[in-house]
């Protein structure tokens, strides 16, 4: 499986960013998961509560601004 080539975590926040090449170039894509605990072991999901909003945010903004000084195309 692929890895990404960048990731971002605070907390228990992680944004990942994922780089394929098409016939148009370099695009970039994102997962943002949020870890748990459940019992001795993490786990990730997508579901986010209110209170995981503004650290998202921030870490997207982070994200655009690591792509973009990638120089590659955005989707």
């Amino acid at each position: 499986m692929a890895e990404p080539v960048f990731e971002i975590r605070r907390g228990l926040i992680k944004v990942r960013i994922w780089q394929r090449k098409t016939k148009n170039g370099v695009r970039f894509s994102l997962t943002v998961v949020r870890l748990f605990r459940n019992g001795d072991q993490w786990k990730e999901s997508t579901r986010l509560g209110r209170d995981d909003i503004p650290l998202v945010r921030l870490l997207l903004d982070k994200a655009h601004t690591w792509i973009l000084n990638q120089g590659g195309e955005q989707q």
